[in-house]
């Protein structure tokens, strides 16, 4: 009984890890070395690599901050990655990330 709630709370708790989110995103100076490409999130764990897409470019970049602390955002990337995703000139987009 107890082995088959731990697989049913593993099973649970990687598909709510591995959910994908749709929202807005920025850009920000950001933490960590130039060049790196990392990001802001308000729950995934630190050192969580996460893959995000916005018209047609994907990037894996790596959770090293909190926030943002904007409503209506789901995540704030370095200008490195920005700059990989192709958002530089609008500032603020619609991605998706896993």
């Amino acid at each position: 009984m107890y082995r088959s709630a731990l697989v049913i709370s593993f099973v649970l708790w990687t598909a709510s890890v591995c959910e994908a989110e749709t929202g807005l995103a920025s850009y920000y100076g950001g933490r960590g070395l130039k060049g790196e490409m990392t990001c802001a999130h308000r729950t995934r764990p630190f050192g969580t690599m996460v893959t995000v897409t916005y018209a047609g470019h994907s990037i894996h970049c790596r959770v090293n901050d909190r926030g943002p602390f904007v409503r209506g955002r789901v995540i704030d990337v370095s200008v490195s990655a920005a700059r990989a995703l192709g958002m530089m000139r609008s500032g603020i987009v619609h991605v998706s990330v896993e």
